[in-house]
């Protein structure tokens, strides 16, 4: 199958893709493309190392004419976000992402395609091997774990790197030369509950909501998108209000990082209010299908009969979740006053699972200014304390404050008016990229952030623009073509 993708131009940034697809490569289990990588390097002959945390750094020398250019360090990260289809038989530990071609776009069968970082992995493993490309002395660094937690950027140490100038390859619009990030935070909020005996003479319901787009926490949250966990939980809150009715078992969203798309909830109600319950519920659950119409095409919900549970949470925990749920901000907190079009701070009810007597909720809040990002994940505890919840603050990560001064900016916006014949948009993006942290400990390496076009990353939708993918290739060449001269 992936025979179709390799016959892509340009072969070599599609078949080192397609390579590395065949490699399974969660966050946080990492050592299989590790020990690829590793051996991708060995296998050329090039300086190759793994660090304690696991980025692999491989090393490759100036060609002839180009050794007194700066030194660049080209970065991606080799994790990718596992998202698959609830109707996709797919063991993402053990099997290979399978691709094909539909148009202008490289997708995966039911799955994440892993563009996202794959593409930039696949070019910089392309420009390691090639023996005609001209480039300056470079630094590849691959980093791990970018996705959760962005541990690999963590944890590289000072002096690892020598290099001048550093290209993160993990921008998802061919016509945008990034500047800057936002930081994000993880917040955990958990709480145990006493299950009770299910009531006797209530009939028990399925709820389900599904079909939504999902997609990128951080790019896409712009968007106003449908959540699922927020949309569950105005079902749960409207049958609780009005029936009395009890929650059994939750299980909403997936990942921090991906707008949750699915959630399924298991619920009982006496048996007296089974026609009324079940009209109100419909004609709830027709409103935000409603509201929704334009933006999510192919929401669907629906209730059904199912078999009784084991028990159902007790009430008054019950009253507290759906309220702190309703409470929680989600999606744009504030867009930027400075610079147009711009989110700057946001959050993504990312995940919802009540059973065995435990509540979590996931998020992620995000931000371009540090002090944003705290008022809004403190707001969320808040709302979280006061519903009696045990609040955790982990994962924090700086964000990349934009430089327009930039030397590599002006070279890279330069060379894509000549090539393109208009001006690229210099941007900054809410979506966490790993400048922001190797910039702490690497303060005077000047970084720029650039990329294919990518679609719904982070979700099964994901896809690769393959006339794109062409266009970038050519301007990665170009790039390394015109680097500075050292000083």
């Amino acid at each position: 199958m992936n025979e179709e993708i390799r016959a892509l131009e340009p072969k070599p940034l599609w078949n080192k893709f397609a390579d590395l697809n065949a490699v399974p490569r969660p966050s946080k289990k990492e050592e299989r493309v590790i020990e690829f990588m590793k051996n991708f390097g060995n296998n050329l002959g090039l300086e190759t190392e793994v660090d304690e945390v696991g980025n692999v750094i491989i090393r490759k020398p100036a060609t002839p004419g180009m050794e007194n250019r700066k030194v660049v360090v080209l970065q991606s990260h080799l994790d990718m976000v596992h998202q698959k289809n609830n109707d996709s038989d797919f063991d993402f530990e053990n099997q290979g992402i399978e691709m094909y071609v539909d148009g202008d776009w490289v997708r995966a069968k039911g799955t994440t395609l892993g563009a996202d970082n794959g593409l930039g992995v696949a070019t910089m493993m392309a420009i390691l091997e090639s023996k005609e490309i001209a480039h300056p002395a470079l630094e590849a660094l691959f980093t791990i774990d970018e996705e959760t937690g962005m541990t690999g950027a963590m944890g590289l140490r000072p002096g690892v790197l020598k290099g001048d100038i550093l290209l993160n390859l993990d921008t998802e619009e061919d016509n945008e030369i990034g500047i800057g990030c936002a930081g994000g935070v993880d917040i955990t909020a958990t709480r145990p509950y006493k299950e009770e005996e299910v009531p006797v003479d209530t009939i028990t319901y399925k709820i389900v909501v599904k079909g939504l787009q999902g997609g990128h926490s951080g790019m896409d949250i712009i968007k106003g998108l449908g959540n699922a966990n927020k949309f569950m939980n105005r079902i749960l809150f409207g049958g609780f209000e009005n029936f009395g009715m009890r929650i059994a078992a939750i299980n909403g969203g997936g990942l921090r990082n991906a707008i949750p798309r699915e959630s399924e909830a298991v619920v009982v109600v006496d048996k007296i209010q089974k026609e009324d319950f079940s009209a109100e519920m419909g004609k709830l659950m027709q409103s935000i299908q409603q509201e929704y119409q334009t933006l999510e095409p192919k929401l669907h919900m629906e209730i059904s009969e199912t078999e009784i549970p084991g028990g159902v949470m007790e009430l008054w925990v019950q009253e507290l979740l759906v309220k702190a749920l309703y409470a929680v901000p989600n999606g744009v907190y504030r867009m930027s006053p400075d610079i147009e079009g711009l989110v700057e701070t946001s959050n993504n009810l990312a995940r919802v699972s009540v059973k065995n007597g435990k509540i979590e909720v996931l998020c992620l809040t995000r931000s371009s200014v540090e002090s944003s990002k705290i008022d809004l994940s403190n707001s969320i505890r808040s709302a979280f304390e006061l519903a009696g919840f045990e609040v955790e603050l982990s994962g924090a990560y700086p964000g990349w404050a934009p430089n327009m001064e930039s030397p590599i900016l002006k070279v890279l916006d330069n060379l894509y008016q000549e090539m393109n014949s208009e001006k690229a948009e210099i941007a900054a993006c809410h979506a966490g990229l790993e400048c922001g942290i190797l910039g702490k400990n690497y303060p005077d390496m000047d970084m720029i952030s650039f990329g294919p076009t990518i679609r719904g990353a982070h979700s099964p939708d994901e896809r690769a623009s393959i006339s794109s993918a062409q266009k970038y290739w050519k301007f990665v060449l170009e790039v390394l073509k015109n680097v500075p001269e050292k000083v």
